[in-house]
């Protein structure tokens, strides 16, 4: 059974960072996609960041593009995002996805 547990989110000011982890566990895919959604207060979902277990790539929302940055530790079976020069309109609940997997979701604030 595929579980994942997401942790670090936070409250932080604009222009801050911070660096969210995804544990995750029960995985029998050998080739697969680890994703970042988020869902701002009042909207859909949108998708942040993709990483592929086989090769490492990574692919970003234009919204995101040079400040996030998607990894993976595989000794730990751990996601990152380490989101850097946040705004206000990063402020959102952030989900771990694997196939057809979501963790429970961190909430980032960006506010002073």
């Amino acid at each position: 059974q595929v579980q994942l547990v997401e942790s670090g989110g936070g409250l932080v000011q604009p222009g801050g960072s911070l660096r969210l982890s995804c544990a995750a566990s029960g995985f029998t895919s050998r080739n697969y996609y680890m994703t970042w959604v988020r869902q701002a207060p009042g909207k859909g979902l949108e998708w942040v960041s993709s990483i592929y277990s086989a090769d490492s790539n990574t692919y970003y929302a234009d919204s995101v593009k040079g400040r996030f940055t998607i990894s993976r530790d595989n000794a730990k079976n751990t996601l990152y995002l380490q989101m850097n020069s946040l705004k206000s309109e990063d402020t959102a609940v952030y989900y771990c996805k694997v196939s057809a997997s979501w963790g429970q979701g961190t909430q980032v604030t960006v506010s002073s």
